[in-house]
Parts: structure tokens; C-alpha cells; sequence
């Protein structure tokens, strides 16, 4: 369920907005199709498109998996970013150009770290039929990593931290003395929250962050979050109050130091020159070795090639 950023997403040259101050900004997602699979776009939306190095958030389902119906999304590259997968329900079987082969179930962790450059297909496992949700999130890679060598790791566990009124997990980064084991490659922080009332949250003053709400009404101060938005709270927060109101609800909060390098998204790649996805489009178009082979049966997905050579 990766990608791609389309036209409507960023500009053909994109500029960060500016990290604010403890504000709250709530934009709509917009609906994207990635392959057979309908999705909800958060990030990047045209009035924000980074918080902290988070640089993409797809909400997938919930969606009914069958025989006849399912998510296979083909062989595609990526390039300077970090995937990170997490699911609500259901199974996804990850396959990539490093041999890799790995389903992944609700409360297990998936990230792929592209750097100059991965492929990788998800599929329906073949054995699994019920509902299917999930998340699909990236990270932009820093000059410091963004050429290096493609990694895959898999958490079958993640760390949790019970405030009560609540339980997080933390897919990437760290929340009080609870610390995930999934790579970073930036002061950035992932967490899914599941509340059944109220709690406080202890947050960075140095970190910008977002809620994505998934399921549920989750309130924020007086303020009403629904699924299909994303609230942005900025800078210098310490704490957070957020409910669930009218039963169980979830969340993603996303955060970090605000990502200073120059950035430029296009496809199904991070980079910072038009120059570098011509270059990675031209070696994936004319199946050329920079992003390896996919054990899948699953056709490669080719896309069009940049809007600007159009």
C-alpha cells in the first residue's frame, strides 16, 4: 500500500512549511488509489507536508480480503525514505529485493529502510480471508543515510505503556522508559494510541507533532477529531490531553525535530533534485540493477515518468 505521492499531493518543487508554535491545524485527508486499494491520504497534503521527518501517511481499509479480492500491490522502488508498516487487522505478506519474506500481523512492525535505492511488493498471504486495515507510513532518510545500503527489518513485539484511560505502543522511537527496537535515522517518534477514556501525555517541546485518528472520536481539549483528519499541534508542547468519546478509539501520534534539509517527493521517491528522480526512474523503467529483483508474481508497477519530461 505504498505510494505514490500524485500531483494533487506536494508541487513538482515542494517547501517545508514552517514548524508553528502550539497551534492546532486540522486538515482532511484526501482519497487515493494505490493500486485496487482505496486509501486516505493525511500526509502530505498541500498545507503540510512534513512533521518532524514523517513525510507520508496512507490509512488502508477497513476492507473486506477474499478470494477474489485483497491487496496486491506489484514490485515498485523506493529511494531515500523509510516505510513503516503497521496493521489494525489482517495480514500482508511483504516480499523485496533483498530476499526478503515476511508476513505481518496487528502489533507486529515492518520497516524498509530504501536508501539508494529498494523494490518491494505486498501481497495477500493466500491463507487469510476477513477484514483488513492499515497504515503505511514514510520517513525521509537524511543526507547522512539517504545513499546507503536497503535494510528490512521486522518486531514481531513493540514496547506498550499503559496511562490507564489507555495503552500506547511505540512503533518507532521512545515514550517515557518504553523504547522501540526499530531503526532511526532522525529524532523522530511513532506512536498508536488505543484509549477508552482520557489520559496525558508527555510530549517534547523540541518535536512538531500530529494525531491521525483511525477509529473512533478521539477528543482533543474541546476540540473533535474524526478519522479521515489530521490535527497538527506544532512546536513546544511538554503534555497532551486527548479521550476517546463514545467508546474505543485510535490513533496514530507522529513527531520529531523538524526535518531542516531541502526536500522533494515525487513517486514512490525522497529526494532533493528533479535530476536524481530522472535518473531513478530511467533505471527502474528500463529494469536496470540499481533496485534489484522481486520475487513476486504480482506484475511490476512502472508508473509514468516525471511530470516535468512529460
Amino acid at each position: 500500500m505504498s505510494g505514490p505521492v500524485a500531483d494533487a499531493d506536494v508541487a513538482p518543487v515542494v517547501e517545508r512549511a514552517e514548524a508553528a508554535e502550539r497551534t492546532l491545524e486540522i486538515t482532511e485527508s484526501r482519497l487515493a488509489q494505490v493500486g485496487s486499494v482505496q486509501v486516505r491520504r493525511a500526509l502530505p497534503r498541500r498545507q503540510r507536508r512534513t512533521v518532524g521527518a514523517w513525510c507520508f501517511v496512507d490509512h488502508m481499509g477497513p476492507m473486506t480480503v477474499s478470494d477474489d479480492t485483497g491487496m496486491d500491490i506489484g514490485p515498485h522502488p523506493h529511494m531515500g525514505l523509510q516505510t513503516v508498516t503497521w496493521l489494525l487487522a489482517g495480514e500482508i505478506e511483504h516480499h523485496d529485493s533483498l530476499g526478503s519474506e515476511q508476513v505481518i500481523r496487528p502489533g507486529q512492525l515492518n520497516l524498509m529502510s530504501a536508501g539508494f535505492g529498494i523494490a518491494h511488493a505486498e501481497e495477500r498471504t493466500g491463507h487469510y480471508r476477513g477484514e483488513m486495515e492499515g497504515v503505511q507510513l514514510w520517513v525521509a532518510q537524511p543526507e547522512a543515510t539517504r545513499n546507503g545500503a536497503g535494510e528490512f527489518e521486522h518486531h514481531p513485539e513493540l514496547p506498550r505503556v499503559d496511562f490507564g484511560g489507555g495503552t500506547a505502543t511505540v512503533l518507532v522511537g521512545e515514550l517515557e522508559e518504553a523504547v522501540s527496537p526499530a531503526r532511526r535515522d532522525t529524532d523522530h517518534v511513532g506512536i498508536e494510541l488505543d484509549l477508552l477514556a482520557g489520559v496525558e501525555l508527555p510530549l517534547r517541546p523540541t518535536y512538531e507533532y500530529a494525531l491521525v485518528v483511525l477509529d473512533g472520536l478521539m477528543m482533543l481539549g474541546e476540540q473533535a477529531i474524526s478519522p479521515g483528519h489530521l490535527a497538527y499541534l506544532g512546536e513546544g508542547r511538554d503534555e497532551i490531553g486527548l479521550s476517546a468519546r463514545g467508546g474505543r478509539s485510535r490513533a496514530l501520534l507522529l513527531g520529531g525535530v523538524p526535518f531542516d534539509e531541502p526536500l522533494l517527493m515525487w513517486w514512490n521517491f525522497v529526494g532533493r533534485s528533479r535530476e536524481e528522480f530522472d535518473a531513478a526512474y530511467r533505471d527502474w523503467a528500463e529494469d536496470g540493477s540499481r533496485f534489484g529483483a522481486v520475487r513476486s508474481a504480482v506484475p511490476r508497477v512502472i508508473g509514468s515518468p516525471p511530470m516535468w519530461s512529460r
